[in-house]
């Protein structure tokens, strides 16, 4: 790690990839947006580490790891964007009938498990990026469960999601080797 500036901080933060000084205009851009903030902050807390790192468990019983959580991050963007918002028909990520906690079980300190976790990440990121391109009203009505509900609550909800985790990977982060986030 090089000198820093401000050493209490993650990166300085002139250079911090999250700042674009560009302000989102409507509800779209603007919930979109804090979406691409928290996904960058994940890579962000996940950067510079080996395998072994990233599928460090946090604390006995718990199965949660950055890798775990990188995977379980692709999992719920192809849940809510590919399954729920577009209706697709198709198998969930990281479960099985008798593991539905794969995600977190599967996390295991392999590169060949971590560069898989990664390009799934990144191609369910790529794909929700592309439908929330497209021409999306977040109060146009989906299908969830025995209900409907707005689009605007499942993005609300990835939102959420992400800094929940975000703020797991902060703590694991610093389990792994001191290093705090902003």
């Amino acid at each position: 790690m090089s000198e820093r500036t401000a050493p209490d901080m993650w990166v300085d933060p002139p250079e911090d990839p999250r700042k674009t000084g560009e302000q989102p205009v409507g509800e779209k851009e603007t919930l979109w947006g804090y979406l691409q903030h928290y996904r960058l902050t994940l890579q962000m807390k996940c950067e510079e580490l080996d395998a072994a790192q990233l599928a460090q468990r946090s604390v006995p019983p718990s199965t949660m790891s950055l890798l775990g959580l990188v995977r379980h991050l692709a999992q719920v963007e192809h849940h809510w964007f590919q399954r729920v918002l577009q209706g697709h028909d198709v198998p969930r990520l990281y479960r099985s009938e008798t593991d539905c906690d794969h995600d977190f079980n599967g996390a295991v300190a392999d590169p060949a498990v971590v560069e898989e976790a990664w390009s799934t990440w990144r191609r369910e990121v790529a794909a929700a990026d592309a439908w929330l391109a497209g021409d999306v009203a977040m109060d146009a009505m989906v299908p969830f469960a025995d209900d409907i509900t707005p689009v605007r609550d499942i993005v609300v909800h990835m939102i959420e999601e992400y800094a929940r985790h975000v703020g797991h990977a902060d703590l694991l982060r610093e389990r792994i080797d001191g290093r705090t986030g902003q």
